[in-house]
């Protein structure tokens, strides 16, 4: 059967996604926003139920609307089965999940059972596209994989990495700053390019490659915004010594527009899912490939160094941890999202748990998922009643809402007012005002040892002591 090219610019198309996890369900509920008919399919029998009331199994902002408006619209369907979901697709998007395994090689059996799926059950002359992250390479095992299995069927593979940021996903699928083609045949080109018209005939940019480019520019864009990360938070280290700002020297360094200034603020590092598993997976990349990517190990280092530098301040905040009430607010990796997989906070928490500490903590929307990775901690349902009786509160979240706290009802309820703030969220001349001790990151640091006399710099304290 010749495949022909069907008329018309923004068709309706038929869709299917494997897999509906933060990229799967966030591709399921675009396509269908774009005016196709999209059916999502999962293994996980219970997370197909929620979705077909249209309750998505995590966070994002603006995805159960949508999610409901589309599944009322007709377009879009959830099923648990493979067969039913893969019958009609023209195009079926891979979005299954690729952890890291022990020696950080992306563990890709979820894609090869995916390929098999389409192979047995897959219509003749469907396109096949890699979404989730994937080392170049990887389409050559999917084609195998559907060649051995699918006994003449006809396909094509293609990629179309996503770049989405969790906590915005929605609105970066609907307005992306960039879509990424991998192909190697006009067909799965002309179809492609079809299924996209909706976006690229609103001006959104459409860069084609070839596969293998495009699996390795999303490993590749990921890694380098870990290093913009890790870089800010060596930096940090260095500000805090020499008494400058990380924050204007991140300002300076950003208005220069070779760098910019997205992913330069100094923290408690990077988190999520993706950044960790994408930076180790490069790696292991270039050492199959027979290079030595030393620096993306550095990368790695760095970002846990962060988390060891937030846990010192707390040590040199309250002096012993042991028995002490610590106030964590924030527990998810970034605010916006309930994801705490590879959270930092949660790491820290870990470590002053471990040091003797009695934590509470308190994140506006990733409480129960932190209840389920950290028992040992203790779950509030406000900052305040987090920081009741505590002889610390760390900010290890940059929620909107701890910008705004109420500086002096915190220290009311406080033991001690001593803020640790690991994420550079508070004013300090605020904080200091209301006569906290305060621990910014890559910032200097304020010590009120008398709160009548008004705010003690660390250098100060340094030259009465005669250190400096």
């Amino acid at each position: 059967m010749a495949r022909q090219r069907r008329p018309g610019v923004n068709e309706r198309m038929k869709v299917t996604v494997i897999g509906t996890g933060h990229v799967g369900l966030v591709t399921c509920v675009t396509m269908s926003m774009l005016g196709h008919d999209v059916v999502g399919t999962d293994m996980d029998q219970e997370k197909v139920a929620l979705l077909r009331r249209g309750i998505p199994p995590f966070f994002e902002e603006g995805l159960e609307q949508a999610l409901r408006a589309e599944l009322t619209s007709g377009r879009l369907a959830f099923s648990g089965e493979p067969a039913d979901a893969l019958r009609d697709a023209e195009v079926v998007f891979i979005c299954v999940g690729t952890p890291a395994r022990s020696d950080g090689e992306a563990n890709l059996i979820a894609m090869e059972g995916a390929a098999r799926d389409v192979a047995h059950h897959g219509r003749d002359g469907v396109v096949v596209v890699e979404k989730s992250t994937v080392p170049a390479g990887t389409s050559e095992r999917v084609r195998l994989t559907l060649t051995r299995e699918s006994r003449g069927l006809r396909f094509d593979v293609a990629s179309n990495p996503e770049f989405l940021r969790e906590g915005t996903a929605l609105a970066d699928s609907l307005r992306p700053d960039r879509i990424v083609l991998g192909v190697q045949s006009d067909w799965a080109r002309d179809v492609l390019r079809r299924l996209y018209a909706p976006l690229t005939d609103q001006g959104h940019e459409l860069l084609e490659t070839d596969i293998a480019t495009a699996e390795l520019a999303k490993h590749a864009a990921n890694a380098f915004l870990a290093m913009k990360i890790s870089f800010s938070n060596g930096l940090a280290r260095i500000c805090e010594r020499a008494g400058a700002d990380v924050v204007a020297v991140a300002d300076v360094m950003g208005s220069d527009p070779r760098i910019g200034r997205a992913f330069l603020n100094a923290g408690l590092g990077y988190g999520g899912y993706c950044f960790p598993k994408d930076v180790a997976a490069l790696d292991r990349l270039a050492s199959r490939l027979g290079y030595d990517f030393r620096l993306l190990r550095e990368v790695s280092r760095m970002n846990d160094e962060a988390v060891e530098a937030a846990a010192a301040k707390v040590h040199e905040a309250v002096w012993n941890i042991e028995g002490k009430r610590i106030a964590l607010l924030g527990l998810a990796f970034k605010a916006g999202t309930d994801d705490v997989r590879f959270s930092p906070a949660l790491q820290l928490a870990e470590r002053l748990v471990s040091a003797g500490a009695d934590l509470h903590g308190y994140d506006p929307r990733a409480a129960d998922t932190a209840r389920e990775e950290l028992p040992d901690l203790n779950v509030s349902d406000t900052a305040y009643a987090a920081a009741a009786g505590a002889h610390c509160v760390v900010i290890a979240t940059e929620w909107p809402e701890f910008r705004d706290l109420d500086l002096a009802r915190l220290r009311e309820v406080m033991a001690y007012p001593v803020i640790v703030d690991a994420r550079n969220v508070l004013d300090r001349e605020a904080v200091a005002r209301a006569g906290f001790a305060y621990y910014p990151t890559g910032r200097t640091a304020i010590l009120t040892t008398d709160v009548t006399a008004g705010p003690v710099s660390v250098e100060a304290v340094a030259v009465a002591s005669g250190a400096a």
